[in-house]
């Protein structure tokens, strides 16, 4: 049962999903970045909450907030594409995004936990769900992974298009982050290729969905090759969804990572199922990372040698 600041939690969190679905429009206004920013300040702090235990109508309730959520942070990235593509130098004014420092953030944390696994530098990366401004990717190829090579996947030509412009202002970098329109579902062959395949945490909204594109996944993905997958954890699973490690079949779950600091998302590496690699006490690609509270994942490494 729930105690009692976990029911005013849903309570807080349920007048804000009232407000926001009541929007006239959920494109960047200040009525609206209000709102989402009361949201998300409400979910952030550490929770011990368990949404799969909430009544059915509440967990209704979060997953019409999690579409809702997506939809206004797609508009977002769109409005901001376009602002920073009219700038001179466009990637110099990535900062423009109100939450760069989040994403900046998060692909430092996600280097950190993916370094640990690997002993050669990816030369080949997918970024499933890279969006309009695809900040992740960005980050990553200019700060971390600066050799590789970037695939970027989205369903919506338009953000494709968006995403693509921001790049072609630097030849060299255009040269390795490219940007393809396709359904994940639909690429297969070209998933084989991949050393590395982030997947976005608003790919697959509900929990069925994500299983379908992870099983894909499993399914084309080489032997070895990693999943750096996004979910949620505690209050924040009311703005994204949700991947438990038995999601991930035809994967071994090497980490997992709840942050406790700004960064939302949480962060689960693993590996699909093949030839064994060589030893695990082998030594990383990096040196470890301090990310806030890194108090460690789950350290399942291990657990499935």
């Amino acid at each position: 049962m729930a105690n009692q600041q976990e029911l005013q939690l849903v309570e807080t969190i349920t007048s804000l999903y009232n407000s926001i679905s009541k929007l006239p429009s959920l494109s960047p206004s200040d009525e609206a970045n209000q709102l989402f920013t009361k949201l998300v300040t409400t979910c952030i702090p550490p929770s011990s909450i368990n949404v799969s235990t909430l009544p059915i109508e509440v967990q209704a309730t979060r997953l019409e907030l999690i579409k809702l959520c997506g939809e206004a942070e797609g508009l977002l990235e769109s409005h901001h594409s376009r602002i920073i593509s009219s700038q001179d130098q466009p990637l110099n004014h990535l900062n423009l995004f109100p939450y760069f420092s989040n994403y900046e953030q998060l692909a430092k944390l996600e280097f950190s936990l993916l370094s640990r696994h690997v002993t050669i530098s990816p030369s080949l990366v997918a970024f499933v769900g890279s969006g309009p401004l695809p900040l992740s990717t960005l980050v990553l190829a200019t700060r971390y992974l600066t050799d590789a090579v970037f695939h970027n996947y989205d369903l919506d030509p338009s953000a494709t298009a968006k995403a693509r412009k921001l790049v072609e202002s630097d030849p060299d970098l255009a040269e390795r982050v490219v940007f393809r329109t396709s359904d994940v579902m639909e690429v297969k062959r070209a998933l084989s290729g991949y050393d590395v395949v982030f997947l976005a945490a608003l790919v697959g909204m509900d929990v069925e969905d994500k299983r379908r594109v992870i099983e894909h996944l499993a399914l084309h993905m080489k032997p070895n090759a990693l999943l750096v997958v996004r979910s949620a954890h505690g209050a924040r699973a009311f703005l994204y969804p949700v991947v438990e490690t038995e999601d991930l079949n035809g994967f071994d779950v090497l980490s997992v990572h709840h942050p406790e600091d700004e960064v939302v998302n949480s962060v689960i590496i693993a590996k699909k199922k093949g030839i064994v690699m060589a030893s695990k006490y082998c030594e990383p690609l990096v040196g470890h990372f301090e990310h806030g509270n890194l108090v460690d994942e789950l350290a399942i490494e291990g657990q499935n040698s």
